[in-house]
């Protein structure tokens, strides 16, 4: 390492090294010593701030050209859908929620026209019965329903128009009296309605209703407070005393995935100081903890709903988890012609890119449903 060069004092005197000019006090020369080690400290942080900054720049590059994957992709119905044509609901409620957390609307920014066209279809697929999806073209599609609910929720908050304000609130509203009907005699949702599917309930579907209903009422729609109850309850009876989240409340043993989204749900519900959480916390971080475990089933699913009560934490834990998730988001992303996506997962690309861009904007707290 080169010499320090001379300082400069005020009366034109200098100091070389670490020595003192004359005349000078004995505190004077220290206080010069501490300056120069401060700023050796410094000029030695540099570095890492580069390497933060290149990092930071590196990840809004891969989201920018995730959401222009997206908008590539997108039909021109307005609609996304995965693997061979499936869950076209499900998919467009995703990736339009991908698309708000950049902070467009459906009239202003980047991805404006691409979030209305979503809208329109998604309204489109309003029934009368309240349902948003199609039964005969959704599979479960108690899915797209609860992520329907999420992403029109957020995009009343924003929308001007008030005539689409008044029919988004007429679409929401019989949203949530749909799932208030298909919600199980034990609490939760199944795959299906209550009534077409006799009654099943299964841990993943209940978490999207919830989550759906809890936007919905963020933004205003009227949501019974028993249909939350009942799903809370739900819940806990599917905890198991090791802080697993069984996958029905019939049985099923305890999952990773279904855990992290069921604290990610508690939260949502604002139960933060609900004593089953830390258990279920502890369950979570020893199977979710380590960012490199593949070892379970639906990695993808679970550190979407993970990271969602990492962020929720906040302090270290969370920007110690957002390093380590970002690294391996980034470097499994895949460079496409039109931008970049995430092939990763039988469901398809659209689901793994929308999932992952969500993850990776979470810190830009955009969206009511996910804010702190």
């Amino acid at each position: 390492m080169e010499p320090l060069s001379p300082v400069s004092m005020p009366d034109g005197t200098a100091a070389s090294g670490g020595g003192c000019p004359r005349p000078c006090s004995r505190s004077s020369g220290m206080k010069i010593r501490l300056a120069l080690v401060a700023s050796l400290l410094v000029s030695m942080a540099c570095p890492f701030s580069m390497a933060t900054a290149a990092d930071d720049e590196r990840v809004d590059a891969v989201v920018r050209q995730g959401l222009d994957w997206l908008v590539a992709t997108q039909s021109r119905r307005g609609s996304w859908s995965a693997n061979e044509s499936r869950y076209p609901t499900a998919m467009t409620a995703l990736a339009g929620t991908a698309l708000l957390m950049e902070g467009s609307t459906t009239t202003q920014g980047r991805y404006a026209d691409a979030i209305r066209q979503a809208v329109d279809y998604l309204v489109s697929r309003s029934r009368p019965n309240g349902l948003i999806g199609d039964p005969t073209g959704d599979d479960r599609y108690t899915y797209g329903h609860g992520f329907s609910m999420l992403f029109l929720s957020q995009v009343l908050g924003e929308e001007e128009d008030a005539r689409r304000r008044d029919e988004l609130v007429r679409v929401l509203e019989k949203a949530v009296e749909f799932s208030g009907r298909a919600q199980t005699e034990a609490g939760g949702w199944g795959y299906v309605s209550a009534k077409d599917g006799n009654g099943f309930d299964e841990g993943s579907t209940t978490i999207t209703q919830v989550q759906g209903l809890r936007g919905c009422r963020n933004a205003g729609i009227p949501v019974p407070r028993e249909v939350i109850e009942r799903a809370i309850g739900y819940i806990h009876a599917c905890t198991n005393d090791d802080g697993g989240v069984q996958y029905s409340s019939k049985g099923g043993g305890g999952r990773p995935a279904i855990t992290a989204a069921a604290v990610a749900c508690l939260f949502n519900a604002g139960e933060y100081d609900d004593t089953h959480v830390p258990r279920m916390l502890q369950y979570a971080d020893k199977h979710l903890g380590n960012i490199a475990n593949n070892g379970f089933g639906h990695w993808h699913y679970a550190h979407f709903y993970y990271a969602q009560v990492r962020y929720r934490e906040g302090g270290e834990t969370w920007t110690n988890y957002l390093s380590q998730i970002e690294k391996r988001l980034v470097s499994e992303s895949r460079k496409e012609t039109t931008g970049v996506s995430w092939p990763q997962g039988y469901i398809g690309p659209v689901y793994t890119t929308s999932t992952n861009l969500v993850i990776l904007q979470l810190d830009r707290g955009l969206l009511p449903i996910y804010q702190r």
